[in-house]
């Protein structure tokens, strides 16, 4: 793999070689960094899992599940209706606005069972849903088949609506994590923009679902009494984050906020989020569509001050004991995707700090905001200090972000890379 410092490098080469480049980010209390280019000339590559020798399956929304070798050779496995290229392809997954190919979790006791879990959107119930797929691998990693819909009924967003960002397939989830101490699967589902799915007992989209490896409802979710089982917490937007904290494995989600307020949260068993976008509840009256997500003024620049005490994305006056979040992002919204903690001596201080995410989205005078932060959550989980890192690669939509189990921070792109960032 040829290495090259980064600041000399032409930027006609960034879609032509694998790279390395160091920065010093003492000055940031961590510390530094090298980054390489593994995978390059993707598309919207969404997630990633790794087996313990390096293997990493990865997912592109668009196009499939693919899986890299610690050799570098990548092998393209199950690809959505109509790609090409893959060993095999499933017809009714699809992908649409934000929907389509997007989590990916390998089986904790994957030696013995060779299970992974996937996360697509399916029309093989009309008008289409999203689902959770377990697949089984061959020994060379060249095949997945037995494929298993261990959940099949997370709402998805069939027509658009008139909203910002309101084409079909829009707050649609999508990650997969197992739990490090309980080996449950989690799954975070989108409130499709649909006033009445994130609060509602029986919908499972605007949720996290918490489940064993064939879709049955893990023990301890304390649901409320009516809730599907399966439910862990509700009331939640978009989650593209979930986490778990090295030295308690308590769980921590990260959400999209509407035109404000980007959200980490520690979540609890059976807790509510305290998102509630439905019309005429809560001192509201009629919004577009039944839904009052991006109210008031949803389609014009207002301070985000005014836009949270209207619509907040954690209603505590209507839910007091609803969990509330470490970290707002200051207020803003600029696409919290993923999260991930570093562990390991190799990150010095920023050991059992998250690293999270953004897409970079800007707009009404929010800065654009493509970047990584570390946060130092309290031990409570109810406080943090962010901490920017300074990237040694270009900024970009960073879609997802897991440590692998070599101890370095590997990041997924909107446009096509995964990034491996090495502490040294």
């Amino acid at each position: 793999m040829q290495r090259h410092p980064w600041f000399a490098l032409p930027s006609v080469l960034l879609a032509a070689a694998a790279l390395a480049s160091p920065i010093a980010a003492h000055a940031q209390g961590g510390p530094n960094l090298t980054s390489t280019t593994i995978v390059q000339g993707r598309e919207f590559v969404w997630d990633m899992a790794f087996l313990p020798d390096g293997t990493m399956f990865f997912t592109e929304k668009c196009r499939g599940l693919s899986v890299r070798l610690p050799s570098g050779t990548t092998h393209a496995l199950l690809g959505i209706g109509g790609s090409q290229g893959y060993a095999d392809t499933a017809a009714d997954l699809f992908c649409d606005g934000q929907a389509g190919l997007s989590g990916v979790a390998v089986d904790p006791e994957f030696a013995q069972n060779r299970f992974i879990y996937i996360y697509s959107a399916s029309r093989m119930t009309a008008p289409g849903t999203n689902r959770v797929l377990r697949l089984t691998v061959n020994a060379d990693l060249t095949r997945v088949a037995d494929r298993t819909d261990i959940v099949s009924d997370i709402q998805y967003k069939p027509r658009p609506s008139d909203h910002p960002f309101g084409d079909s397939g829009a707050h649609n989830g999508g990650r997969l994590r197992f739990g490090p101490a309980d080996g449950f699967l989690y799954v975070t589902t989108g409130d499709t923009h649909n006033g009445p799915v994130p609060q509602s007992p029986t919908l499972i989209g605007g949720k996290v679902l918490r489940i064993d490896r064939d879709g049955r409802p893990a023990t301890g979710n304390n649901a409320p009494a009516g809730f599907d089982p399966r439910i862990f917490t509700y009331g939640h937007r978009n989650p593209q984050g979930i986490c778990f904290r090295p030295s308690d494995n308590r769980l921590f989600a990260a959400e999209h906020g509407p035109w404000h307020s980007d959200e980490v949260t520690a979540l609890v068993p059976g807790g509510n989020g305290g998102w509630d976008p439905r019309a005429n509840v809560n001192g509201r009256g009629d919004c577009p569509d039944g839904y009052c997500g991006y109210s008031p003024n949803q389609m014009g620049a207002m301070p985000n001050a005014e836009r949270a005490a209207f619509m907040p994305m954690t209603d505590l006056r209507s839910y007091p004991n609803a969990m509330r979040p470490a970290w707002v992002n200051d207020g803003m919204s600029q696409g919290m995707s993923s999260c991930t903690f570093l562990n390991g001596a190799q990150w010095g201080a920023w050991n059992g700090r998250m690293a999270v995410t953004y897409l970079g989205i800007g707009i009404h005078g929010t800065p654009v905001g493509n970047r990584v932060d570390i946060l130092d959550i309290a031990a409570d989980g109810l406080s943090s200090n962010r901490t920017s890192i300074p990237l040694p690669m270009p900024a970009t939509r960073f879609r997802s972000s897991v440590q692998g189990p070599d101890g370095h921070l590997y990041l997924g792109t909107d446009t096509g890379e995964i990034f491996r960032l090495s502490p040294n």
